[in-house]
Order: C-alpha cells, then sequence, then structure tokens
C-alpha cells in the first residue's frame, strides 16, 4: 500500500489502551473518520498487534521498528518480520530509538528490498545532509526534547522546518519529509503543512485525548487534500 501524502500518522508508541483488542478498536476509529473525511491517516500500532491491526483494517501500517535480520538478535524485531505481518513502512530510527547511519545505510537497502518504506530521524540540518545519504523514502524531521511536549518545533520554530523541507528538497527530492515532536492540535497540522512537510503525526495527544474521535476529526480538518498547495512542498501526491 505505502503511504501516500499529505498524511498524518497516529502512533501508540507503547501507551496504555492501545494494545490487542483496544489497539483494534483504535485502529477501527482512526479508519473510519478517514473513510467518513477524505483525511488521510495512518497508524503505528504496538509491534505485537501490528498483524491484527493490518488484516482488519484497510489503514496504512507502519511498524514502530525494525532491523535486517542478519544483523538481528534475540529480542530484535526484524524488517523481514514486520513486512509479512502486514507493514507498509518502517522507523529504522527515531529519536527513542537512534542507529548509527552505517546501519541505517543497510536497513534502508533492506527495506528496499522488502518493499517497505523507511522512515529515518533526524534533528538538524547537518545529520539531513548526513541521512540523505542512505536514500530513505522518508525523512522525519524531530527533537528528543520536543517529545510529549506542547513545545515542539512547529510552535517554536516553524522556520527550522521550512529550512529541513528546503535542504531535503535539494538534495533530494524523492525523499518525503515528516515533522513531529509537539504536536497537539489541529492548529499545530496546519502549522507543519504551511511549513511544506508530507506528513506529520502524533502520539501521547492522540492516546491520551479524552474524545479520540473527536479529537481525529478536529485533526482531520487540518490535513490538506492530495491536492492542496502547499508552500515549500515536495509531495509525492
Amino acid at each position: 500500500m505505502g503511504l501516500a501524502d499529505p498524511v498524518f500518522l497516529v502512533n501508540y508508541k507503547t501507551y496504555a489502551g492501545t494494545s490487542g483488542d483496544d489497539a483494534l478498536a483504535f485502529a477501527e476509529t482512526i479508519e473510519r473518520v478517514r473513510d467518513e473525511t477524505g483525511s488521510r491517516f495512518a497508524v503505528a500500532p504496538q509491534l505485537p498487534d501490528l498483524r491484527l491491526v493490518a488484516e482488519r483494517t484497510a489503514l496504512p501500517i507502519v511498524a514502530q521498528a525494525g532491523v535486517p535480520r542478519a544483523e538481528s538478535g534475540m529480542s530484535d524485531v526484524t524488517l523481514e518480520a514486520v513486512a509479512n505481518a502486514g507493514a507498509d513502512a518502517v522507523f529504522v530510527s527515531h529519536p527513542e530509538r537512534e542507529a548509527a547511519l552505517t546501519a541505517v545505510d543497510r536497513a534502508v537497502d533492506r527495506c528496499a528490498e522488502l518493499g517497505l518504506e523507511s522512515i529515518v530521524a533526524v534533528e538538524s540540518l547537518s545529520t539531513t545532509r548526513m541521512a540523505l545519504a542512505a536514500g530513505p523514502d522518508w525523512l522525519l524531521f524531530e527533537r528528543p526534547a520536543d517529545i510529549a511536549t506542547e513545545e515542539g518545533m512547529v510552535r517554536t520554530h516553524p522556520e527550522r522546518i521550512a529550512a529541513f523541507v528546503e535542504a531535503v528538497a535539494d538534495e533530494a527530492p524523492e525523499t518525503r519529509t515528516f515533522v513531529g515532536g509537539g504536536v497537539r492540535t489541529a492548529e499545530d497540522v496546519t502549522r507543519a503543512f504551511d511549513c511544506g512537510v508530507d506528513a506529520t503525526g502524533a502520539a501521547s495527544a492522540a492516546v491520551e485525548a479524552d474524545d479520540r474521535e473527536a479529537w481525529l476529526r478536529s485533526i482531520a480538518t487540518a490535513v490538506p487534500t492530495a491536492d492542496s498547495s502547499r508552500c515549500g512542498s515536495n509531495a509525492n501526491g
């Protein structure tokens, strides 16, 4: 399936109330909001529930982690396993799960072989340029300090996001851009897409919402349609 953009990702991480039957129920709510609003959503369930959500919904599925089987050991989750379970994309690295650039390069290559879209995390323009050398499908711009806060870059430094988008467009226009960290409201989503990114998302704000469906419907109003014009975007449809 892959990830069509623009898209909003709901990441369960390891929050309570997002595993087993709860994982599926939340995903079905996301799917219903997607179908009724026309806005694009994707979901990153906890890894044990990946196959369940993939088989029972039509949402694009993002695996929270994965490493090539050739480099794995006990307790690792392999790229091969998440691909077999129905993932469409995978976080090769994340601010909460960093990886050496050499490991990223090999993982991106293996993702391509498996038909998985690779998402690589960076937190600065300097690391952006280094990560682009690996040829990822997506580059996530997120600072660890922004996670689960109300002071993410979308509020405090949107110009840095715009510079990130421009740098990626200049050096690797085929790579799509994603910003995360501190995205909590529809206004934050609008700010993110106004900076030109192809995707944004949330974890804590989605999971902890008093009324998850109402929160998702609010977010849906801020996700552009596929043919929307976004300043500085390198969207690929």
